[in-house]
This record gives C-alpha cells, sequence and structure tokens, in this order.
C-alpha cells in the first residue's frame, strides 16, 4: 500500500505557522488592552481618594483653602488624565479587533486547507480500495483460471 502524501502539505503547514503567529499577536494585543484597563480602573481609584480627602476637608472645622483648591486642582488634572487613558483603551480596543479579525480569518483559511486535506485523504482511501478490489479480482480470476 503506498503511503498518502498531500500536495499541499507545505501550505498547510504555512497556514499553521501564520495562525500561530496572529495568536500570539492577538494575545500581544489582549494584554496591553488589558493593561490600559488597569491603568484606567487605577486613576479612577486615584481619583476617588482624591474626592475623599476632598471631601473631608471640606467637612473639617478649620477650612485649609490651599489644600482644598490643590485637591480641586487634583481631581481637574485626575478627569484629564482619565480622559487620555479612555482613548488609550479604546486605541488598544481597536488594535484588538483588527488582531480578532486577522485570526479569524487566519483560522477559516487553515481550517479550509485541513478540509482539502482530509478530501484529498478519502479519495485516496477511495483509490487504494478500488486497486485492491482490482487486483483481488485479478488474483481470483487467475487461480480460477489456472483451475478450470
Amino acid at each position: 500500500m503506498a503511503r498518502f502524501v498531500y500536495r499541499m502539505q507545505s501550505i498547510l503547514d504555512l497556514k499553521y505557522k501564520t495562525e500561530g503567529q496572529a495568536k500570539t499577536e492577538f494575545g500581544i494585543a489582549r494584554r496591553a488592552l488589558d493593561d490600559e484597563e488597569e491603568r484606567l480602573q487605577a486613576l479612577y481609584e486615584r481619583k476617588n481618594r482624591y474626592f475623599e480627602d476632598g471631601r473631608r476637608m471640606r467637612e473639617s472645622q478649620a477650612l485649609p483653602v490651599r489644600d482644598i483648591m490643590q485637591n480641586d486642582e487634583f481631581l481637574t488634572r485626575m478627569d484629564e488624565m482619565i480622559e487620555a487613558q479612555i482613548l488609550a483603551v479604546k486605541r488598544a480596543e481597536a488594535v484588538v479587533e483588527e488582531k480578532r479579525e486577522i485570526l479569524t480569518r487566519e483560522m477559516q483559511e487553515r481550517q479550509m486547507q485541513e478540509r482539502l486535506r482530509e478530501r484529498a485523504y478519502e479519495e485516496y482511501l477511495q483509490e487504494e480500495k478500488a486497486q485492491e478490489m482490482k487486483e483481488l479480482d485479478e488474483r481470483s480470476s487467475f487461480v480460477y483460471g489456472n483451475r478450470t
């Protein structure tokens, strides 16, 4: 029985490789997005601490005006930083979506090549089966012909 050789195995191997690269790039983009989201969350937490500090200062008996003004300035800057970080998160989300689309396309192409390989293998098996049947028929005809 001959060995099955897929003519386009090199293409299938290339598809596996490009899919692996796409998975890696998607993972990197996803980690970058997670980092940006963590930074945004840290900024929100920091703003909340400044807000609570300002509330406590306003509730205290002695009003350190300079501290209150400084706290207000911190809150304003935090809002600016949060807006900038929201944009960074949106950019990271766009990159992740782009990498996801690339990965999906690469996976579909690899699956298509795998299906082609499976069809070729099934055809090979059917051809081998037909060849074996032909050889069996020839043997039995030869054996029957020699007996008579």
